[in-house]
């Protein structure tokens, strides 16, 4: 809610270089709502806003500037969100979030207790952020750091073992409460009704305290959540049989028997006791993943000292450059290359590949994969947050706690459900009054109870983010990186995919085959030659350049410039020379006779890629250079068109080379000599016809045709950029990865639509029949015990359902 007094904020900003930068960002912050007046200060990089309502400013202003082109220093992070009883907890707490000035925005997910919260430091904290949501019955978890998630850990387990105590002792004392309502017999003997009274009380008031106390809590900041539903019921409901039990002759006195409702009460409330234990026990299991993932860092290492004296170290000290040892059957403690020895090592943990793979010198290991047989001597690289293992468990916690597209209209039902319930309840209670005859009134609560009990937001706050959790954690074990929800929901409608070439399809590793030097077969032309191929990034610029390297010097003095699409020119000593592909020689005068034409054509028939020497004037040499097909690659493109996917390939390389690939994999639709942009251009094209486009590449040269498609998979062997931009990320680099992530989308978004089905049509049925629609036909009214069975059956049911999905098969 906006307020009289004008607050100053100053956002800080990112890439305002300029005067002209600042003026853009000023004249884009004019209108935005929320602002009363502003400024930019570009000696201190930043933005000085007036405004009343700092809550809704903040976030609009952050998003022009970055519309514009420029950026906001803001801090994003992941916190365990505590004391959330069901899906309308994880609304409400998100709301409050996303109303403390500083916030940009604020996601809570209820499956996996979480919350992502986007804000601007400086003007508030993570300290602040837990106040606010402490003020409103919740909690944050602030600590970081493996305490911290010991401590989360130990939290966790002592609140299911402390919800576990108080479901069952609910269950025993309800047990002979229920024996005595049913048995007429029981129920005529003295005091039995105070027998009743005593068994329930420390059900409700005890053992069921957190739903009044989250009630309470609700009722302040005027909200309601499922607590409020349980609170609301077995309060009524126990009020009700107290008044009746110490006060029997009011009824008496108008000819009513006055019935008690103990046993409802405490039943329900140890149902859904129960229903919250199995919740919590499925949902962990649902975050099997991440449990998995982490239980694969080591505690600590050894680590090899100068002298070769060996000490055990926390694996927290250790720094990259540190010299480490792995024996046989020990875990990789952080990613690094291997210095000496030989061994192989299991990394089916990261890649889904079942095969150990060879180390030698020279080779990179990763954390927490395992060493088999040998011995292994290693230098540290990355260590901490900065391993491979570290960014997939921090990449699949992103991932489980973001919302799918369909959340949003799940979120805004969950966010009324409960008053809406409410409202349904009294008028359940009042139709009972008005046409309920002389029982009216006893069933009118009855059937207001039931009708409270019986609608529960859980299920359907339940549906969504769990098979999103199970669907993105059996990615992982398989090698398949999903940043968010919503790519994993997208990828079920990709009809066309696009695939690179080099590095996708093929193994990325191409080895020169044949040289053959025409003119200037010369020490300093091969050094040239080796100096331009070694400076390059591209792969078949490092298959040059290791071919060559045995028998060349590296030179100084070169000046070179990438052509792109066609290869390198560079100038030495006054002369230019280039390496690239036939089309850069003409392009540069070149003349081509007829025995290097012959050669070309000839390696070019046999699939390879065959590049060109030149200097000034003539060819010097040429080469043939293979990449080998992914053994899988056939097999993959094959379930992509059983899958209903068109395959495209498209690639930088020759018309021939580029059919004799698709041709063997069995793609007929292909494209040569295109380049990135040419890549974006045609994904664009495909969009334009209708077409949902995946993108699979694993080059820089791909980013711009990645972040044009629907969904971006790159290839874990290729570039940062590439992966940074992707919305997937195979591991392994197998191509057979691609059909199995979509896949798994369509089995994942399946059992979202199974679950919200579920989730709906009990609440469609139940909440009717709970009122009573059916008495008017058979006298049949659902009894609140049974109600709350049946709400407590449906989360549980919405969660297992999710995790049928580890059971379906990807391949």
């Amino acid at each position: 809610m906006a307020g009289t007094d004008k607050h100053t904020i100053y956002l800080p900003l990112e890439d305002v270089d300029s005067e002209h930068c600042a003026m853009i960002v000023n004249n884009g912050l004019d209108g935005v709502k929320g602002i009363l007046s502003h400024k930019v200060e570009l000696n201190n990089n930043r933005a000085v806003i007036e405004t009343g309502d700092p809550a809704t400013a903040i976030p609009n202003a952050v998003r022009q500037i970055r519309d514009l082109g420029y950026g906001v220093t803001t801090v994003k992070k992941n916190y365990p969100v505590m004391n959330m009883s069901c899906a309308s907890c994880a609304a409400s707490s998100e709301d409050v979030l996303k109303i403390q000035p500083g916030v940009v925005n604020a996601s809570v997910n209820y499956a996996n207790g979480t919350g992502t919260v986007e804000f601007v430091p400086g003007i508030t904290d993570a300290q602040k952020l837990k106040e606010a949501l402490q003020a409103v019955g919740y909690d944050l978890m602030i600590e970081e750091g493996d305490e911290a998630a010991t401590s989360l850990e130990d939290l966790q387990q002592q609140h299911y073992n402390d919800l576990k105590k108080r479901a069952w002792w609910s269950i025993g004392l309800s047990i002979p409460l229920v024996i005595i309502a049913m048995v007429p017999a029981l129920m005529k003997l003295p005091f039995a009704v105070y027998i009743m009274w005593a068994l329930a009380t420390p059900v409700v008031l005890y053992f069921g305290r957190q739903f009044f106390i989250g009630a309470y809590k609700q009722a302040k900041h005027p909200s309601a959540n499922m607590d409020t539903l349980v609170a609301v019921s077995t309060g009524i409901a126990y009020i009700f049989s107290v008044f009746n039990m110490i006060f029997p002759e009011f009824w008496v006195n108008k000819g009513l028997e006055a019935h008690v409702y103990f046993e409802a009460s405490a039943v329900v409330i140890a149902f859904v006791l129960l229903g919250k234990m199995l919740e919590d026990r499925a949902k962990g299991h649902t975050s099997s993943a991440i449990k998995n993932l982490m239980g694969l860092q080591p505690k600590t290492v050894t680590v090899i000292h100068e002298g070769g004296h060996r000490m055990e170290m926390i694996i927290s000290q250790v720094k990259p450059g540190n010299l480490l040892l792995a024996k046989p059957g020990e875990k990789i403690a952080v990613d690094g290359v291997v210095q000496s020895g030989n061994s192989f090592v299991d990394e089916s943990m990261i890649s889904g590949e079942p095969v150990a793979v060879e180390k030698k010198e020279g080779t990179k290991v990763f954390a927490g994969t395992i060493n088999q047989k040998g011995t292994l001597e290693y230098t540290a690289e990355k260590v901490g947050g900065d391993t491979l293992l570290a960014q997939i468990i921090k990449m699949v916690q992103d991932a489980q706690g973001s919302k799918a597209p369909v959340q949003r209209l799940v979120d805004k039902i969950a966010g009324v459900f409960v008053p809406v319930v409410i409202g349904l309840s009294l008028i359940t209670f009042v139709l009972w009054l008005i046409f309920g005859g002389e029982d009216g009134f006893t069933h009118g609560v009855l059937a207001m109870i039931t009708v409270l009990v019986i609608a529960c937001p859980c299920a359907l706050g339940l549906a969504t983010p769990t098979a999103i959790m199970v669907g993105v954690g059996k990615g992982a074990k398989h090698g398949i990186l999903i940043k968010d929800a919503q790519s994993l929901e997208a990828a079920k409608k990709v009809n066309a995919i696009v695939l690179d070439k080099t590095g996708t399809i093929t193994q990325g590793k191409p080895k020169v085959n044949h040289i053959k030097w025409f003119a200037g077969e010369t020490e300093q032309n091969r050094d040239i030659l080796y100096s331009i191929e070694s400076a390059s990034g591209h792969p078949l610029a490092d298959a040059v350049s290791a071919y060559l390297k045995d028998a060349s010097h590296n030179l100084k003095g070169l000046h070179i410039q990438n052509k792109e699409g066609r290869g390198v020119v560079a100038h030495y000593n006054g002369k230019e020379y280039a390496i690239g592909n036939t089309a850069l020689a003409r392009e540069r005068n070149i003349a081509i006779d007829n025995n290097v034409t012959q050669w070309v054509d000839e390696h070019v028939e046999q699939a390879n890629t065959v590049v060109v020497f030149t200097d000034d004037t003539r060819v010097l040499c040429s080469l043939a250079i293979a990449d080998a097909v992914k053994e899988t690659s056939k097999q993959a493109v094959k379930e992509l068109n059983e899958a209903g996917v068109e395959v495209y390939m498209l690639t930088g390389d020759n018309e021939q080379s580029a059919k004799a690939i698709a041709n063997s994999v069995g793609i007929e639709n292909y494209k040569a000599g295109v380049l990135p942009q040419q890549k974006a251009d045609f994904i664009k094209t495909l969009q334009q016809k209708g077409k949902v486009v995946a993108m699979a590449g694993d080059g820089i040269n791909d980013s711009a045709a990645l972040a044009q498609a629907d969904v971006s998979i790159a290839m874990g062997t290729g570039s940062d950029v590439a992966i940074d931009v992707a919305k997937m990320t195979i591991v392994s680099s197998d191509l057979i990865k691609v059909p199995q992530a979509i896949k798994l989308s369509r089995q994942t978004v399946a059992t979202i639509k199974q679950n919200l089905f579920w989730a709906f049509i009990y609440n469609v049925i139940g909440i009717p029949i709970a009122a009573g629609i059916l008495y008017p036909f058979n006298g049949f009214l659902l009894s609140p015990m049974i109600a709350g069975a049946a709400m407590a059956f449906s989360s549980v049911s919405v969660v297992s359902n999710s995790l049928l999905l580890k059971l379906k098969k990807l391949n």
